[in-house]
């Protein structure tokens, strides 16, 4: 295992990595840990300023070519970039029911299944994790 593949990648995927990683651990934390408390919510702002970085550095990202510059992923991005502020509302109006739904999702779907895609062959995160 090695970070040079990503050291030596684009500034925007190396960005859009990082903040993925952390958003993976900090979302971790936040599963597991007690809810409603105000560290909880400090970290959901952290964790979502984390998500609405790893969404929007995905925009200069165009590794995969499918319609043009642009791939399904850059539809995933446009939903996270809406689902983080209607979770973030949905906490502030006592919706818990539906935040607690939102979050988990996003970060199953938009965190680690996006996640274990980067790990096919021939994508940076596949070298990083098993060489080249």
């Amino acid at each position: 295992m090695s970070l040079e593949p990503l050291l030596e990648a684009s500034l925007p995927i190396r960005i859009h990595a990082f903040s993925a990683m952390a958003a993976i651990l900090i979302g971790a934390l936040q599963l597991a840990r007690k809810k409603g408390t105000a560290s909880h919510r400090l970290t959901g702002y952290i964790w979502g300023l984390l998500m609405l970085t790893v969404a929007a550095s995905s925009f200069w990202i165009h590794e995969l070519r499918l319609f043009g510059e642009w791939s399904p992923i850059h539809l995933l991005s446009v939903l996270v970039l809406v689902a983080v502020p209607i979770g973030v509302w949905s906490a502030h109006q006592h919706r818990v029911r539906e935040h607690r739904t939102g979050m988990i999702r996003l970060y199953g779907l938009a965190l680690i299944l996006t996640g274990l895609f980067t790990l096919l062959p021939g994508r940076i995160m596949h070298e990083v994790v098993f060489g080249s």
